[in-house]
Order: structure tokens, then sequence, then C-alpha cells
């Protein structure tokens, strides 16, 4: 499943050079997350009250092309490596077919109550890798 949601940057998310600044990447690929879940019939906040939550342990953004204010950006998720407890989520920043940033986080799927690392749920997993 790759989920992909429109964004038109606004003023606010741009730096004193005119361009989207550099951490606000994080945050587009944290929105495009958020709709593959929802998609996948597990939103985060329905996570949370069955008593799991997926930290962010790592992420890496490549810039390759900056983004500008009023531009139309299709940012896209989809579900990478999962290992145990992990789970890689791969996005994509685009204008148009040109690709601006690419990266991933990764997640701990962790127990709210004792805050421990527990498995992936495989039937989430499915969920998240169907077409």
């Amino acid at each position: 499943m790759k989920t992909v949601i429109e964004y038109r940057v606004p003023y606010a998310d741009t730096d004193q050079m005119g361009v989207v600044y550099y951490a606000n990447y994080l945050v587009y690929f944290e929105r495009a997350r958020n709709e593959l879940l929802r998609e996948a019939g597990e939103p985060y906040a329905k996570m949370e009250e069955d008593g799991l939550m997926l930290p962010v342990i790592e992420s890496y953004c490549r810039h390759k092309r900056p983004a500008r204010y009023d531009d139309l950006l299709h940012i896209s998720a989809w579900v990478g490596d999962t290992s145990g407890p992990r789970v890689t989520i791969n996005c994509e920043v685009r204008r148009g077919d040109e690709l601006l940033a690419a990266g991933h986080t990764v997640h701990a799927c962790v127990d709210i109550a004792s805050r421990r690392p527990v498995r992936t749920m495989p039937d989430f997993i499915e969920r998240l890798r169907k077409e």
C-alpha cells in the first residue's frame, strides 16, 4: 500500500532563503505516515487506544531540490522493512514528477503500559503491505 497526499506549502514553512525549512520534511513524512495508517484501517489514535505507540527511533531525509512557498507537493509513504518490533516507513516528496526529498523513519512498536517493545502485529503489517 502506498499513500499519497497533497500539501500546498504555506509561507510559514519557508526559511529566510525562501525555501522549505529542512526539518519540515520530517513533518511532511509524518503527515503521509498518519494517512497511511488511516488508510490501512489503523489510525494512530486507535493504536494508542489499543495500548500501542510507534515512537520514531531513526529518521533520514535526503534533500535533492528545494520546495518553495505555494508549491503543490505530493507526499507519499509506504511500509519498508519490518523486523521484530521495528517498522520502516519510506517517504518521498515530489513537485509534479520532480523528486525533492526522499527518506524514511524507523519506528519501534511499544506497549504503552510497560514502555517495552513488542513485535509488530502481523495483520497490521499485512494491511500496510497491500497494494
